[in-house]
């Protein structure tokens, strides 16, 4: 390999072994694991102590470490997101929509610019035929995504990038579609004080409640939103039949 060859698949790869190594120093020295609402209840008083003391510099930590989180792929989103209320209030939401969008852009650029071009020149080229399809309403698809949390964030980030979704299109539907979720999650971890002055264990279990799944369930109906509108614009635009 040449030494242009060896500079292209630095640039190419790069950025995703960069992702696996910093996943594996995660899990190998268990911060992963840190990543809890078993942790947040512990060390909560002394977090919003910090936040109170050092609002500023308190928040772009949380950001950061949010967008490393995501970055790595690390199963710590939702707990992040209820931490924003928890410890910024009103605030939260917004600090968590920014942790996670920014950790979400990384992965998509690390597989867009890691495997887009590999898939396309497969036999067959299926990649080329979904993107095809998929980037008619690029937009409309992805806020759909977006807006059920249910669909898995880092499966979401992956195929955006593989699909190789404008950069643009992909950040306006990412904000627009995780904003509820994040606001929502932020406003159910501002609550969380109340749980954790009881002294007794909190879980995820603990918040299942109707003021939390029932504004989940919201988020599906707005997921119906973008493909009603879609059906709607195509029947206004369509052309009118012959009269004979």
């Amino acid at each position: 390999m040449n030494p242009d060859q060896s500079l292209a698949c630095l640039r190419r790869f790069g950025p995703l072994a960069v992702l696996a190594i910093l996943l594996a120093v995660a899990l190998g020295s268990g911060l992963a694991g840190k990543l809890s609402l078993e942790t947040l209840q512990a060390q909560g008083q002394a977090l919003q102590a910090f936040a109170h003391e050092h609002p500023a510099r308190c928040a772009v930590i949380f950001v950061l470490v949010y967008v490393a989180t995501v970055s790595v792929s690390l199963p710590g989103a939702l707990i992040l997101s209820l931490s924003s209320g928890f410890l910024f209030g009103p605030l939260g939401g917004a600090l968590a929509l920014t942790g996670v969008t920014g950790g979400s852009t990384v992965v998509y650029a690390a597989c867009r610019t890691a495997f887009g071009d590999f898939l396309r020149r497969k036999p067959g080229a299926l990649l080329t035929r979904i993107e095809e399809g998929f980037k008619a309403d690029a937009f409309s698809y992805l806020l759909t995504l977006r807006l059920i949390p249910a669909f898995p964030l880092l499966l979401v980030n992956v195929a955006s990038g593989l699909m190789r979704i404008p950069l643009r299109t992909y950040l306006l539907a990412s904000v627009l579609g995780m904003a509820p979720s994040s606001f929502i999650y932020a406003g159910i971890g501002s609550g969380l004080g109340h749980l954790f002055a009881t002294g007794e264990p909190v879980t995820l279990s603990t918040l299942a409640s109707p003021r939390i799944y029932l504004p989940i369930v919201g988020l599906g109906v707005l997921a119906l939103i973008p493909p009603l509108w879609k059906t709607a614009r195509r029947r206004r635009v369509a052309p009118a039949p012959d009269v004979k």
